[in-house]
C-alpha cells in the first residue's frame, strides 16, 4: 500500500490558504510577505521531492500549480512524476500538455484504489478541500506541515470542522527555526 503524504504551509490557527500569493485572499503570500525567509526551514521541501513518486492534488491547486510549476526549476522533479487531480469538473482538454502524466480520478474511492497499487509515496500539494476530505475519510497517512507563527482567522483550514472520533498522530520529526517557524511531520496512528 501507498503512503499519502499531505505537505502543508499553515498558520497556527489552521490556515492554509494562497500561503504563495494566490488572488483572492486578504493575506496571500503570508509565508514569504509576514515571516523572515530562513532556508533552512524549506529543507523538508526538496526532500519531500525526493521520496515522493506521485502528486495528488485538488482542481483548484492544479489550476494554480500546472501553468507555474512546470517551468520551475526548483520544482523539476515533480514534471517527471505521475499527477493525479481529483475533480468532478475538469476534463482532459483542461489538463497542461506540458507537465507530464495527469490523470482525472472523480472520487475518493479512486484515491483510495490508488493508495492500493505498486509504487511510492503520494504527495498532496495544496489543495485545502481535497485535504479536509483525505483526512475526514482516513486516507491521509503522514503530515508534513510548516506551522507560521500567525493568526490569519478566516480562510481555508487544512482540517474540517466535522464531528468525528479522535485520531491519533505520532510525532516523528520536529524543528522550530529562527524566524518562529516549527516543523511538524507526524505519523497517522491506526
Amino acid at each position: 500500500m501507498r503512503t499519502l503524504i499531505s505537505t502543508a504551509f499553515v498558520s497556527l490557527d489552521g490556515v492554509v490558504e494562497a500561503p504563495g500569493g494566490e488572488t483572492g485572499y486578504r493575506n496571500a503570500g503570508w509565508t514569504f510577505k509576514e515571516v523572515e525567509f530562513v532556508p533552512e526551514a524549506f529543507e523538508i521541501k526538496e526532500r519531500e521531492q525526493q521520496e515522493a513518486a506521485a502528486i495528488l492534488l485538488g482542481r483548484v491547486s492544479y489550476q494554480a500549480f500546472s501553468p507555474v510549476w512546470p517551468d520551475m526549476a526548483e520544482f523539476a522533479r515533480y514534471s517527471t512524476m505521475p499527477k493525479y487531480v481529483v475533480s468532478s469538473t475538469l476534463t482532459d482538454g483542461d489538463l497542461v500538455g506540458n507537465w507530464g502524466e495527469t490523470t482525472i480520478l472523480r472520487s475518493l474511492d479512486q484515491v483510495a484504489a490508488l493508495k492500493e497499487t505498486e509504487g511510492g509515496p503520494i504527495i498532496v500539494h495544496g489543495s485545502a478541500t481535497l485535504n479536509r476530505a483525505l483526512s475526514d475519510a482516513g486516507l491521509i497517512d503522514r503530515y508534513h506541515l510548516l506551522v507560521f507563527p500567525l493568526l490569519l482567522g478566516a480562510g481555508k483550514r487544512l482540517f474540517s470542522s466535522a464531528d468525528q472520533d479522535a485520531r491519533k498522530l505520532k510525532l516523528v520529526e520536529h524543528e522550530a527555526y529562527r524566524n518562529g517557524v516549527q516543523k511538524q511531520v507526524f505519523e497517522v496512528v491506526r
